[in-house]
């Protein structure tokens, strides 16, 4: 009796732990952290890749000022530009005076509801050692034959494209801490010195693919006004609508490996 009770706690003891560890191992793919047969090849990667699309752009004092008294959240990094670009200086003794500017229907925001990764999202090469008839084990490692343009994208049509992409890429990069981008390349000649063995009388056979994250949420679209009333300005939303959107983008310079031995 008392053996079969033990056995029964073991048992519930092992269940209670399985859920915390399934939910650790899925933050992780999500904070940066990478599974094993996942390499960087920054350093290797005979194309170099550009950053130009990671650049967060700072609000400047009187744009922040609007943003924050904004009844909507605005994290669109070119209408934030053009903000930054613009010159507002009411007159303090413009009394009476009242204005409203039509800046135009924009996105304004991105809002993410699901963040998940594909190890494999592109097989991109494939290296193979047959040992056949050979006396001696021998090692197989990763070179890059051809090289291979990664594109990413949203996952449905919606109006200004490019600005929805800015948006979700900045959550993207926010979410997992990884190096992102729509368009990404492996060059030819990439290599890794990472090496796998080859049994005798049997063949090899190392794939490599290119993972991307795979994003899902809701775009947030408004018509923004800019409102003075004397000395006084702010920005009015009018109209705002959510629109359900999901994308894919490749991570920068990183390859997910598969070894078989036949």
């Amino acid at each position: 009796m008392k053996k079969g009770l033990m056995i029964l706690l073991g048992f519930m003891l092992l269940f209670s732990f399985m859920e915390p560890l399934t939910s650790y191992a899925k933050d992780k793919e999500t904070k940066g952290e990478l599974p094993s047969h996942v390499l960087n090849i920054s350093k290797d990667n005979t194309y170099p890749n550009s950053t130009e699309d990671q650049i967060v752009l700072e609000p400047s004092e009187m744009t922040k000022e609007l943003l924050d008294d904004a009844d909507v959240k605005i994290t669109n990094p070119e209408l934030v530009e053009m903000l930054n670009e613009s010159t507002l200086k009411p007159s303090p003794i413009a009394i009476g005076y009242r204005g409203e500017i039509f800046l135009g229907r924009w996105p304004l925001a991105y809002h993410s509801k699901e963040t998940s990764i594909n190890w494999e999202y592109q097989d991109i090469n494939s290296n193979q050692l047959n040992n056949q008839g050979s006396q001696a084990n021998e090692k197989i490692s990763y070179m890059q034959k051809e090289e291979k343009h990664i594109k990413g994208g949203l996952t449905a049509k919606i109006n200004q494209a490019d600005q929805v992409k800015k948006l979700i890429l900045l959550e993207a990069q926010q979410n997992t801490k990884l190096p992102l981008a729509f368009h990404t390349v492996i060059g030819q000649g990439s290599k890794q010195n990472n090496t796998y063995g080859v049994p005798i009388n049997k063949t090899g056979i190392l794939n490599a693919y290119a993972p991307a994250v795979n994003e899902k949420g809701e775009i947030a679209f408004g018509e923004v006004y800019l409102k003075l009333k004397g000395s006084k300005k702010e920005l009015i939303v009018k109209n705002v609508a959510n629109q359900g959107i999901g994308a894919w983008i490749p991570i920068q310079d990183h390859v997910s490996f598969s070894y078989n031995v036949q």
